[in-house]
């Protein structure tokens, strides 16, 4: 008997079969019924390859000699297939020469059994087709934590520095290219120093991953973001939105600081916090507005709201950063 479980605590995978005589698919069904499989039978390869473009398949069972697409050129078919997952397949044959394992191996298929099928031997290879599929989804897991820790700040879990210099680039070509309109903030804590110097930095460090929390909770899901610019300050990009939208934003977010939904908590620290802002409206032939001309930008209108008595915003809109 077959057993979808053994040795894997993932779901068993979806099987695509494609076998043209219809005793030995009905045999390979009763094989698969048996080990919990869930499955979806093709008469050809042709009809197959049908099935795999249009649902997600992790493992084919294929025969070698079928009308119309033989086993070799589905494998060739799936390979040139765009997919974001891998496909494990398996070829079945009569024939047991070198020779002809080798074309189909070179043809696409991961592993192959020799007619007529043996249960225990298709467990096997089914499991060990798990097995590589497991490590797969694995890898792609670890790649992922990894690329989300290469642009994440490791204390707030808002984007890095990194992140923010090459996504802005992006942000200002796409505002350029499309005419939309683009905000960027610079948000500072106010006597940030203080709070280290009083209540500790681990204090500190808390009172920055709750300011970045309320930053978050002011901002559009998936289309805003913010960034740790550096210390206790914090860039948050608006895109296609305008001055009038972005100075909304930002007292939002002031007021959502200095009231501290979490304030109950008896380690909160209530702070404030200053910010700049600057909105880029995309001129028509001009398109010599960088990046470091928006941050600079802000980073003066954050200076006067500082010199201005901190707990406030302070805006600049221009089309060109000549205006400065």
């Amino acid at each position: 008997m077959i057993d979808a479980a053994s040795k894997t605590n993932a779901p068993p995978p979806k099987i695509l079969i494609a076998e043209d005589d219809p005793i030995s698919r009905s045999l390979l069904e009763l094989h698969l019924e048996m080990g919990g499989y869930s499955y979806v039978s093709a008469q050809n390869g042709r009809e197959a390859l049908e099935l795999f473009q249009r649902e997600q398949f992790s493992i084919v069972i294929t025969d070698w000699l079928m009308p119309e697409m033989d086993g070799t050129a589905l494998c060739r078919a799936i390979r040139s297939h765009p997919s974001d997952s891998y496909t494990f397949i398996i070829i079945l044959t009569s024939q047991s020469s070198q020779e002809a394992l080798v074309e189909g191996l070179e043809a696409g298929a991961d592993d192959y059994i020799i007619k007529p099928i043996n249960p225990a031997e298709l467990r096997v290879r089914l499991t060990g087709a798990r097995r590589i599929l497991d490590l797969e989804s694995a890898l792609k897991r670890s790649l992922a934590e990894t690329h989300e820790l290469l642009i994440h700040d490791p204390l707030t879990g808002a984007f890095n520095r990194g992140y923010m210099d090459q996504q802005l680039k992006h942000e200002v070509q796409r505002a350029y290219r499309y005419r939309h309109p683009l905000s960027i903030m610079i948000c500072d804590l106010d006597h940030f120093k203080r709070v280290n110097d009083t209540y500790g930095h681990q204090t500190g460090d808390k009172t920055l991953q709750r300011c970045v929390i309320n930053l978050n909770k002011g901002i559009r899901n998936n289309i805003d973001w913010v960034a740790r610019y550096g210390g206790e300050e914090f860039v948050i990009v608006l895109p296609e939105t305008d001055a009038a939208g972005c100075s909304i934003v930002a007292e939002r977010i002031r007021e959502r600081v200095a009231a501290d939904p979490d304030a109950g908590d008896r380690d909160a620290i209530k702070v404030t916090a200053s910010f700049g802002t600057v909105t880029l409206l995309p001129d028509a032939g001009k398109e010599n507005t960088t990046p470091s001309d928006l941050l600079q930008c802000a980073d003066v209108c954050l200076y006067l709201a500082k010199k201005s008595g901190r707990n406030r915003v302070i805006a600049h809109t221009t089309t060109t950063m000549e205006a400065n």
